[in-house]
């Protein structure tokens, strides 16, 4: 199996200076803490308290999604998944790491799945698209709503309007054509998937959104569009091997918690997750929910007002470097640079001979686009390096369903290393919880009515400020 690696030389004080570089003393002064952060962590995985870790060792879970994969697949021309945050983002990172750019383009005979629609938004021009497009195929349109509780506005509402056009469309047999993932014992979506007859998949108990990709969540699309589900979770499990070592040293998710957590303190805010490689850029919007949700509070374990988190952005690679990187040189040096490495792509794809006459192009001649972007990713290494910007580098051999298995977990437990450096509560979004009920109160939902009055000042618009 190929294994992806970690290189962060280039986030070292020996390469862009004490000040904005991680010391040896640093790590050397982190290395009990992260011991003592392991040792709690594996005491609480016994426990049960993070099972999102035990996922790669589900069977039962596995043999439960291929049921339902082989139910629905020879039906399926269309599948369609409403979900809003960790409930969609892994989807869409999953497709597009390990599907062809194309995928939904392809016909249907060269395709490995169904079409696949991620409907992660209320935007209605964005839905409206959708539904004109599969209403031919809706007998073989199949939606996988996903939701724990079912109350959620966003896919609560997507899945009142697709139930309603499947069954003006269909009739009494609407229900065979949803499949819902929700919480395996309770809730509105569990009463109402009960009452109506879907078949159902669950999303884990104590396995919160953004460490859901490998549950249900996210695979049970992965394996309708013809991803190896099996190599993902067998690439998550060696991931899991490589993390037992309690040595910050020798462990790549406690080495990348310790780097980031030094480098925060020495006013590195930001962390951008920059990939070489377009088919790893929804990574980076799954790896922004999941730094963002799990690090960002206010309070910490036993401190108030600490105020805690680094500030995730994407970027992609050659892309941003005609868009971000002028800042990231010469702009705040706030920012540690992670950058997604391919070694080798599916595809070398050759660049023919230069243009007679312009002997300015004969130095891409003969070459190919391999070689070219990993000669870009080497540059803007370099050049950041030159600007004192630190760097880290996670490179994948090649990108299968194994590596990005091994990604994902690795990131995964990173975050939880973190949030024990931070000390908070890594798996908790208190935050969330008052724009969700502002709209509950806005839609006319029961009980938020003093909350709809308090926000009445804020819908008010002073023209004074209009411009």
């Amino acid at each position: 199996m190929d294994e992806i690696s970690l290189y962060w030389k280039n986030a070292t004080a020996d390469a862009v200076s004490d000040k904005h570089g991680v010391t040896d003393k640093d790590l050397k002064d982190l290395a009990p803490r992260i011991k003592q952060i392991h040792q709690q962590m594996t005491a609480d995985r016994k426990a049960g308290k993070l099972r999102f870790r035990d996922l790669p060792y589900d069977d039962e879970m596995i043999g439960a999604i291929n049921k339902q994969v082989e139910h629905f697949r020879d039906r399926c021309e269309v599948l369609i998944v409403l979900g809003i945050g960790g409930s969609a983002l892994g989807n869409i990172a999953l497709q597009s790491a390990l599907n062809p750019y194309t995928y939904n383009l392809m016909s249907d005979r060269t395709r490995t799945g169904p079409q696949l629609f991620v409907l992660d938004n209320v935007d209605p021009d964005q839905i409206k698209a959708v539904v004109d497009l599969v209403t031919p195929r809706l007998k073989k349109t199949i939606v996988n709503v996903i939701s724990k509780s079912g109350e959620t506005a966003e896919t609560a509402s997507q899945f009142m309007l697709f139930r309603d056009l499947l069954a003006q469309k269909l009739g009494k047999k609407y229900q065979e054509n949803i499949l819902g993932t929700t919480d395996p014992k309770g809730g509105t979506f569990r009463e109402i998937c009960k009452a109506e007859g879907y078949r159902t998949l669950e999303v884990p108990e104590g396995v919160g959104g953004r460490f859901s990709v490998l549950s249900a969540v996210g695979l049970f699309s992965a394996a309708m569009c013809g991803i190896d589900m099996e190599a993902i979770m067998a690439g998550a499990a060696a991931m899991d091997k490589r993390l037992k070592d309690a040595d910050v040293m020798k462990n790549p998710a406690a080495l990348i918690a310790a780097i980031h957590y030094a480098l925060d303190r020495k006013g590195k805010h930001i962390t951008v997750m920059m990939p070489y490689s377009t088919s790893l850029y929804y990574l980076g919007d799954w790896f922004r929910q999941l730094w963002a949700e799990s690090l960002g509070k206010k309070d910490g374990l036993t401190k108030k007002n600490v105020f805690a988190g680094q500030t995730p952005i994407k970027a992609l690679g050659t892309t941003d470097q005609h868009s971000q990187v002028q800042l990231y040189r010469e702009g705040p040096n706030d920012k540690i640079i992670t950058f997604l490495e391919v070694e080798r792509f599916n595809q070398k794809l050759a660049i023919p001979a230069g243009v007679k006459g312009q002997p300015s192009l004969d130095y891409l001649s003969n070459s190919n686009f391999q070689t070219l972007i990993n000669s870009e990713k080497l540059g803007t290494e370099f050049a950041l390096l030159e600007s004192q910007r630190p760097t880290l580098t996670i490179n994948f051999p090649r990108i299968t369903p194994e590596t990005v298995g091994q990604f994902i977990y690795l990131y995964e437990a990173a975050v939880s290393y973190m949030g024990g450096l931070y000390e908070i509560n890594t798996y908790d979004q208190p935050a969330v919880q008052l724009g969700k009920d502002a709209t509950y109160a806005l839609m006319g939902k029961e009980g938020f009515a003093d909350l709809a009055k308090r926000i009445e000042a804020v819908r008010k618009r002073d023209k004074k400020y209009l411009v």
